[in-house]
């Protein structure tokens, strides 16, 4: 695993990650880029598994975004959409990725998405994980905001973290092993106990710049090939994400079964039979 370090939108500093070594390949042949934006409280740990056997023949690349993982966090920093897309932008260019395939869980996909629609030239395919289009509205923000609170911070220990998450948590419907270890990926021990390492404030102020707000038109302008994949009992329902492959221009739909939200994380062969067809016939001759 190695560690570049990216300049965002502000100058944010921002941690990317190798989880392989990129394939060989000569000087007048590059492997293809590949960018993975985790969601929302997420990291670029959660995509390793991903990133690992797209390496085998892409040069892959996961980020840490502003306010996550082992990213800087300023306390009075921007947390709009402008900067992630910035982020995600500038990561293209000074890592050389470019054009290259975004590959995007929930608030990354919409990243993703978003600066497919604004620079086209840095964008050769769009892969859409388990985020909606449409507005989820004031209730769903306040939802997340009582969740947040419910949380038993500290946890005495990680194996805490993963029982809570994967088995207590009253506000899922459908926890699971997998969610819990999702979670224990995000905590830190510090002197108290083990707490996330991003601060709750932050990815509420995050959610509120686009949780008001439907992104059809900027679905609708995406010119290149796109794949939606949802999970079977994710947050995108079937028939939003149907419409979501029509609006798209060139959109492909695909379905994981036995898969939450965390469609990449919860079943990681069946997401990868699902994503990678459409990764080989991106660069088919």
């Amino acid at each position: 695993m190695r560690r570049i370090d990216v300049t965002g939108a502000g100058g944010v500093r921002l941690a990317a990650w190798e989880f392989a070594d990129p394939p060989k390949t000569g000087e007048a042949e590059r492997a293809p880029g590949v960018l993975l934006l985790h969601g929302l409280m997420g990291r670029a740990s959660h995509w390793a598994s991903t990133a690992r056997w797209l390496s085998e023949r892409h040069h892959a690349v996961a980020l840490d975004q502003r306010g996550h993982g082992q990213s800087d966090k300023p306390p009075e920093g921007a947390y709009t959409r402008e900067a992630y897309i910035g982020d995600a932008e500038a990561a293209l260019e000074q890592l050389g990725l470019a054009p290259a395939v975004l590959i995007g869980h929930a608030m990354g996909a919409l990243t993703a998405w978003q600066l497919a629609a604004k620079r086209p030239d840095l964008v050769r395919g769009l892969i859409i994980c388990d985020m909606r289009a449409s507005a989820l509205g004031a209730a769903s923000q306040r939802e997340w905001e009582n969740w947040f609170k419910s949380w038993p911070l500290p946890f005495a220990t990680l194996a805490d973290v993963r029982k809570w998450f994967g088995e207590d948590d009253p506000w899922v419907e459908h926890p699971n092993p997998a969610r819990g270890a999702f979670y224990a990926e995000v905590m830190a021990e510090s002197e108290d106990g083990w707490r996330p390492v991003f601060e709750p404030e932050q990815m509420l102020k995050s959610r509120q710049t686009w949780v008001y707000d439907a992104h059809w038109e900027e679905l609708a302008q995406v010119q290149c090939p796109a794949l939606v994949v949802r999970g079977l009992d994710g947050e995108l329902g079937r028939a939003e994400a149907q419409e979501m492959v029509r609006v798209l221009p060139h959109g492909r739909y695909a379905e994981v079964a036995d898969a939450g939200h965390l469609v990449h994380y919860d079943q990681p062969e069946a997401w990868r039979a699902a994503v990678e067809p459409f990764l080989d016939g991106l660069f088919r001759p």
